[in-house]
C-alpha cells in the first residue's frame, strides 16, 4: 500500500480529502492526515473568536471518515526527505510515499524588537483562544492596540468594537490608507465605519520596538493594555527550516504541478507555496484541486498535463460587524449589509457542505 500524507487540515488539507474520497482513492492507497487538533479549524474566523462575539464550536469542522484515512494527532518538528519521514514530538516517525505539505502561516514581526514576546496573535485556534482570554477579561475604558490594518486586523478591531464598546481601539496601519490591497473607495468606506464607531486609526505609522503594555510608534511610547499582531505572515518554521528553494518571501518554489522541482513526490498548497496570488482559504483550494488531479494520473501511470489554467479567486469579503461589510466580487466593490450577507452565506455553506 502507498500512503499518502497530508501535513495540515487546513483549507487546502480539507479540499484533497473532499475530492479524493470516498471515489478517488485508488484501492492501494491509504491516506495519513497529521495535525495538531482533531479538527478543521475555520482560520478565516479567528478573528471574531477572539474578539467573544462567537463559540469555539463555531470555528470547527470535523474531519471526514473513511476506512483508509487515519489521522494523527501530533505536532511536526520536520520532514527528512532523503528517508521520505515525517518526524513527530515525541511519537515515531510516520513514513510517506507521497507528501503534501500545508502546514499554514505564522505572525511575521519584521524585526521589531519585543513584538514576538509582548503581542497577542489570532494566527492559530490556540493563540486566538488566548488573545480571547486577554481582551475579554480587559476592565472597561482599556486600551488595545492592533498592529496592522489588513483584512484581518480591521475584522478584528470591527468585532471586537461590536463585542466590547467600552474598551479603547487604537488600529496602526504604516499606509496612508487601511486596507491597502483594497480600491480607495473601499479603504475610505471602512474608515468612516471606524470613524464613526469610535475606533482611532493610525495611519503611517511605524512601530519600532513593543515592550510590555507599550507600543513604540516612531519611538513614542503608546500605552496599551493588550497588543494584537496582525501585522503580515510567514510560511510555517517547518517550511522555513527546509533545504529547498524558496522565493523573497520564504514560500517554496514548485513546478506546474505543484510538487519540489527535484521531488515529484512532495508537494507543497497553501500559504507556504510561491504563487502569483497572496495567501487565501481560496488559493489552498484551487491548487487543492490541481494537486489531486496530478495524484490521481500519477498513480494511474497517466500523462500529466502540460500546465493548467490559473487559478481563478472569486473574490474577497470583510466584515464589519455582524451587519456590515466590505468586499469585492468578480473584481467589483461592494459595501453594507449586502456585503456581510454575502459572506455569511459562504460561510454558512462551507461550514455544512465539508467534512
Amino acid at each position: 500500500m502507498k500512503n499518502l500524507v497530508v501535513l495540515g487540515g487546513g483549507y487546502g488539507g480539507m479540499r484533497v480529502l473532499a475530492r479524493l474520497l470516498p471515489n478517488q482513492l485508488p484501492e492501494d492507497v491509504t491516506i495519513t492526515l497529521i495535525d495538531k487538533v482533531p479538527y478543521h479549524c475555520l482560520k478565516t474566523e479567528y478573528y471574531a473568536l477572539a474578539a467573544g462575539t462567537i463559540s469555539d464550536q463555531h470555528v470547527r469542522v470535523s474531519f471526514p471518515e473513511h476506512p483508509r484515512l487515519q489521522i494523527a494527532y501530533g505536532e511536526v518538528t520536520g520532514i527528512d526527505l532523503n528517508s521520505k519521514k515525517v518526524l513527530l514530538k515525541d511519537k515515531e516517525p510516520i513514513q510517506y510515499d507521497d507528501l503534501i505539505i500545508g502546514l499554514g502561516c505564522e505572525d511575521k514581526y519584521h524585526n521589531v524588537p519585543g513584538a514576538a514576546e509582548f503581542t497577542y496573535s489570532i494566527q492559530s485556534i490556540e493563540k486566538s483562544r488566548a488573545t480571547y482570554q486577554e481582551l475579554n477579561n480587559l476592565a472597561p475604558g482599556s486600551v488595545v492596540s492592533i498592529v496592522g490594518a489588513g483584512l484581518s486586523g480591521v475584522e478584528l478591531a470591527s468585532e471586537l468594537n461590536e463585542s466590547r464598546p467600552d474598551l479603547k481601539i487604537k488600529l496602526f496601519d504604516r499606509g496612508a490608507h487601511i486596507l491597502s490591497a483594497f480600491s480607495v473607495r473601499l479603504s475610505t468606506y471602512v474608515e468612516t465605519w471606524f470613524h464613526n464607531h469610535g475606533v482611532e486609526i493610525i495611519n503611517n505609522s511605524n512601530i519600532t520596538r513593543v515592550a510590555e503594555k507599550t507600543l513604540y510608534n516612531h519611538d513614542e511610547p503608546i500605552h496599551s493594555d493588550v497588543i494584537v499582531w496582525t501585522a503580515g505572515i510567514q510560511p510555517s518554521v517547518i517550511v522555513r527550516d527546509m533545504d529547498v528553494e524558496k522565493d523573497s518571501q520564504g514560500r517554496v518554489v514548485l513546478t506546474v504541478h505543484h510538487n519540489l522541482p527535484n521531488d515529484e513526490h512532495v508537494y507543497v498548497v497553501g500559504d507556504c507555496a510561491s504563487l502569483p496570488h497572496a495567501p487565501s482559504a481560496q488559493l489552498a483550494e484551487g491548487q487543492a484541486e490541481q494537486i489531486v488531479q496530478v495524484l490521481v494520473k500519477r498513480w494511474n501511470n497517466d500523462p500529466l498535463p502540460e500546465s493548467f489554467p490559473p487559478i481563478k479567486l472569486k473574490g474577497v469579503l470583510g466584515s464589519l460587524g455582524k451587519k456590515h461589510g466590505f468586499g469585492l466580487v468578480a473584481e467589483r466593490p461592494i459595501t453594507g449589509r449586502v456585503a456581510r450577507l454575502l459572506k455569511s452565506g459562504i460561510l454558512w455553506m462551507y461550514k455544512y457542505h465539508n467534512g
